[in-house]
C-alpha cells in the first residue's frame, strides 16, 4: 500500500494518426480506459490532454501542428508532471510520451507499464 498519487498516463495521441481527428479521438479513448482502473486502486488518474484541450480552446485554438497546438500540447503534460506522483505509460510509439517519461525519471517518479504495476493506495 502507498500514499495517494496522482498519476499521469502518459501514451499515443496524435502519434500515428497522421493527425485524423478520429484517430486521435480513438487514441485518447485508450488513454482513458486506464483512468477508472487507476482510480480504484485509491489514486487521481490525469491525462495531458483533458488539461491541455481546453487550454488550446481557450487560446483560440490551432490546427494540429501549428505553433499555438505546439505551444500547449506537450507543455502541460510537462507542466503537470511538476504535481504528478508517476506516470502509467501505455504501449505505442510516442515521442511525447517518452519524453514524459523521460522527465518522470529525472524527476526520480516511478513509471509503470502495466496497471497492475501500480500499488494499492491506502486510506
Amino acid at each position: 500500500m502507498t500514499e495517494r498519487m496522482m498519476i499521469l498516463i502518459a501514451g499515443p495521441y496524435r502519434s500515428g494518426t497522421g493527425d485524423d481527428p478520429v484517430r486521435m479521438a480513438a487514441n485518447l479513448a485508450r488513454l482513458e480506459e486506464a483512468a477508472f482502473p487507476i482510480f480504484a486502486k485509491g489514486h487521481v488518474p490525469m491525462i495531458g490532454e483533458w488539461a491541455a484541450l481546453p487550454i488550446l480552446r481557450g487560446a483560440g485554438g490551432g490546427a494540429v501542428g501549428s505553433p499555438p497546438y505546439d505551444a500547449v500540447m506537450h507543455p502541460t503534460a510537462h507542466r503537470l508532471l511538476a504535481k504528478c506522483d508517476g506516470v502509467l505509460r501505455l504501449a505505442g510509439d510516442s515521442a511525447g510520451a517518452d519524453q514524459d517519461v523521460r522527465i518522470a525519471r529525472e524527476r526520480g517518479l516511478p513509471v509503470w507499464f502495466d496497471l497492475a504495476e501500480i500499488p494499492e493506495a491506502t486510506g
